[in-house]
């Protein structure tokens, strides 16, 4: 076909598209079709250039918005479906080219998450609802084949590392905007902090995770050595902006996420080792189980609620005689333990916590925010639920994935003979251990919001390992 010809052609198409298009718009009143181009031109990125289809992801996950109105299943638009697609795109090319790289497919913390998925099979087979562990199981794939697997071979490109980590906060940053504005028009009070960022974020708690892992990786670039004067003002005016939207998100438990990432970092900073880190916090987990009704009745000795104020909300922290909030936390971990005692090997199978706690509830535990309807989230912790739903093993290997990934980071971090790769490794590892702090007290890897940043600092961490921190500079690599 000649030139001239294709030049016809193209704007043969153009004007069918655009005569079809206000058709539609004044007979229908329906826009929709104007959005054909851009479907195109996705569908053309998961063809040739799937690494740009990760990058658009990013962007669009702080600002996708979930959708209940499928039967059983919220999706967050259009993140989760693109999700999808990649996954799907994924698993046909591993079996058709049979092969992915061996490094990053032997890794022990890719073997971690194979434990896990075969754990989450065996346990739908036991499951009191094999629909839903399914659906459950799938979901989770969608989220860690794309943001795990599939980020991994990206980020052995350099640039799509900064691409993938800035692209999301800019995003994030739209939404801190939103939120701000919101909270202004509330007058910044307490009770406002908990929805102004609906319908980007569910609520004040993901939010603030979501801030603590971008805020800790913010921080990482703003101190990197070799970056331009301009540049690094601009990196500290967007820590400053995170800063400020983490202290309105008055979300205590991703203020504890930073003390203790801040605390592991003076542990780096004074060369402690890790296993005495580990063992540190071996010995408080026990003491605290050891004389954990001494420490309840010292706690309930604190009657001071959330509130706007942050030295106030910092004190209700540990306020378990009042605060709504705290006290259906420990009702929901009660449920989850008895649901375990009841289970303790298999149990309930994954993603059944939220339809079948409530009979396990008790009276005297329940809070005004309690619910017998199935439709009030799930346990509010990472190691907690699992053990609810998958038994001592799934609870086993939530520790396991922190453990590895905390360790293969601090790894990666001795032997870096590169002081970007020093520094990224450093900040990925802090940024996770920030989430799995958080995720004591409640979990969010179900979300597209949480699991996307999750797990690709988790796989930054595995290539660093494997590839970057060898080298003498961080640079592509060739295979």
């Amino acid at each position: 076909m000649s030139k001239k010809a294709k030049i016809g052609w193209l704007y043969l198409i153009a004007a069918v598209f655009v005569a079809i298009a206000l058709f539609l718009v004044v007979k229908k009143n329906s826009y929709l079709f104007f959005a054909v181009p851009v479907v195109l031109g996705i569908l053309l990125l998961y063809i040739f250039s799937l690494d740009k289809v990760m990058l658009l992801i990013s962007f669009l996950v702080p600002l996708s918005i979930v959708i209940e109105e499928f039967e059983q299943l919220a999706l967050s638009l259009p993140a989760e479906p693109m999700l999808a697609g990649v996954m799907v795109l994924f698993i046909a090319k591993l079996l058709y080219d049979g092969k992915y790289d061996r490094s990053i497919a032997r890794h022990p913390i890719s073997i971690v998450i194979y434990c896990m998925f075969i754990w989450m099979i065996v346990t739908t087979i036991t499951s009191e609802m094999p629909v839903v562990s399914i659906k459950f199981i799938v979901a989770r794939l969608w989220f860690v084949i794309p943001a795990f697997f599939v980020c991994a071979l990206l980020f052995k490109k350099p640039k799509n590392i900064d691409w993938f980590i800035w692209l999301y906060i800019a995003s994030l940053c739209i939404v801190v905007v939103y939120t701000t504005i919101n909270h202004a028009k509330n007058g910044f009070d307490g009770d406002s902090a908990h929805w102004v960022m609906s319908p980007f974020y569910n609520d004040h708690t993901a939010y603030g995770a979501a801030l603590a892992i971008y805020l800790i990786l913010a921080i990482t670039y703003a101190v990197l050595p070799g970056i331009k004067t301009s540049r690094r003002l601009l990196i500290i005016g967007v820590v400053a902006v995170l800063s400020l939207a983490m202290i309105l998100s008055s979300c205590r438990a991703a203020w504890v996420s930073l003390v203790a990432a801040l605390a592991v970092l003076i542990c780096v900073l004074l060369k402690i080792k890790f296993r005495w880190i580990l063992t540190t916090v071996v010995i408080l987990t026990g003491l605290f189980f050891a004389f954990q009704h001494q420490i309840i009745d010292a706690l309930e000795q604190n009657s001071q609620d959330a509130s706007g104020d942050v030295v106030e909300n910092i004190q209700s922290i540990t306020n378990i005689s009042t605060d709504a909030s705290n006290l259906e936390r420990i009702n929901r971990w009660q449920s989850a333990f008895r649901l375990f005692n009841e289970r303790p090997i298999f149990g309930w199978g994954p993603g059944t916590y939220q339809f079948v706690y409530a009979p396990y509830q008790m009276t005297k535990e329940k809070t005004i925010i309690s619910t017998n309807a199935g439709d009030g989230g799930n346990a509010h912790s990472e190691y907690i639920g699992p053990l609810a739903e998958q038994g001592v093993v799934g609870s086993l290997l939530v520790f396991a994935l922190v453990i590895t990934v905390v360790y293969t980071g601090l790894k990666a971090y001795h032997k870096a003979k590169n002081k970007k790769a020093k520094y990224m490794v450093l900040g990925a590892t802090l940024a996770f251990l920030s989430y799995f702090v958080h995720g004591f007290l409640n979990n969010f890897l179900d979300t597209d919001k949480l699991a996307v940043p999750v797990w690709s600092v988790a796989a930054l961490i595995v290539v660093i390992d494997c590839y970057y921190a060898e080298q003498e500079e961080f640079k592509e690599i060739t295979e």
